[in-house]
């Protein structure tokens, strides 16, 4: 992009009021945001549900004063740029129409392959020993599918999963509330270059801007809006978590819920969401994988040579037995002729596909290798 449309956008996204949704609709309308501020006022307020307010307000001039001193931050931090239109912008934010018409990263993330998976792992920032194990066995468990993991930076869930992609050399991305001048909590500053070379770090807030409360909450359309599905692994009645897995339903994204005790303070938001029939539950790795449909990439799945060579344990054995003698067999067959539920049979089988003895096919089937 170049510098002068990149001038013209940030002023643009500095208008007092104008969000993103009417930024798009006037860039929608003049082709450019250059366009817009070259526009007579007469015609731009002439663009349906576009008021006279708005316009004195893109128009003014303190955005374009604003828009010169952060781009000229910008270029001294060599932070990187991407419009919503751009094809370095998120794939899946494009289709949110409040996503952010500028996002700036720093790091060495790669996230617009339209087939890359991504998932958002979200939750309470007072988690517990029972959250963090899961979180951890998680994302070790899915890490064969090399998805990106996405959290907010924040204490608890966010941090975990950021440290747990990184410990399985999986890309992950902070999605912050605040300019990338600065950090919170600063307590996570020792995690700030771990994260840069396995990912980095995105915001659509300025070098300018006050952190505040309420910017958690609109950095939360970004985690939810990226993403091909959202992880809640534990929350409070109320939280942040709770709003991110809302707006990525109504993304008509796949939400996912850990559940717990149901005396369990940081176990009701997930367990309230599983009973609302807002999420799917989670148990596994395996639950995720099969309510998905994500299968392993040929290059991705490990290489086996006779069965007699690999470690099964008991019910993975009469598994492998079964489909060896039976062929291609759906999902639900196996787990009533194996006499297992099938949330256990997922999991099993998952684990059976990473040993390379079974291989999912279309439409449900499991068949032996």
């Amino acid at each position: 992009m170049e510098d002068k449309e990149l001038f013209f956008l940030l002023a643009l996204q500095h208008a007092h009021n104008v969000g993103d949704v009417t930024a798009k609709k006037l860039l929608h309308h003049c082709g450019n945001a250059e366009a817009i501020f070259n526009e007579k006022s007469g015609n731009l307020v002439k663009i349906e549900r576009i008021g006279r307010l708005t316009i004195k307000n893109v128009l003014d001039k303190e955005n374009l004063y604003a828009a010169e001193k952060e781009l000229e931050y910008l270029r001294e931090e060599n932070i990187k740029v991407c419009a919503y239109n751009e094809e370095s912008y998120p794939e899946k934010l494009k289709h949110c129409i409040d996503g952010p018409i500028l996002l700036f990263g720093k790091g060495n993330m790669e996230y617009s392959n339209p087939r890359q998976r991504i998932l958002s792992v979200v939750g309470t920032r007072q988690i517990t020993s029972y959250g963090n194990a899961f979180c951890e066995q998680f994302i070790e468990d899915i890490a064969p599918f090399n998805p990106i993991i996405v959290s907010g930076f924040a204490y608890g869930v966010d941090i975990c999963a950021h440290k747990a992609a990184i410990k399985n050399e999986l890309q992950t991305i902070g999605c912050l509330a605040h300019g990338l001048n600065q950090l919170y909590p600063k307590a996570h500053k020792k995690y700030v270059d771990q994260v840069e070379q396995n990912g980095g770090f995105l915001t659509d807030f300025w070098s300018s801007d006050d952190l505040d409360p309420k910017n958690f909450l609109r950095r939360n359309r970004i985690v939810a809006g990226m993403s091909e599905a959202t992880v809640v692994i534990e929350s409070a009645h109320k939280g942040g978590s709770l709003v991110t897995a809302d707006i990525a339903a109504s993304y008509h994204r796949d939400v996912f819920a850990v559940p717990g005790r149901a005396q369990d303070k940081y176990s009701e938001g997930c367990n309230n969401l599983i009973k609302s029939q807002q999420a799917h539950m989670l148990t596994s790795a395996a639950d995720l994988v099969y309510l998905l449909g994500w299968e392993l990439e040929e290059a991705e799945t490990p290489t086996v040579q006779k069965q007699l060579f690999v470690e099964l344990e008991a019910t993975e054995q009469k598994i492998y037995d079964y489909l060896t003698k039976k062929g291609k067999e759906l999902l639900d067959v196996i787990a009533l002729d194996c006499e297992m539920p099938v949330h256990k049979l997922t999991s099993t089988l998952l684990a059976m596909e990473m040993k390379g003895v079974i291989r999912p096919l279309p439409g449900k089937l499991f068949e032996a290798v």
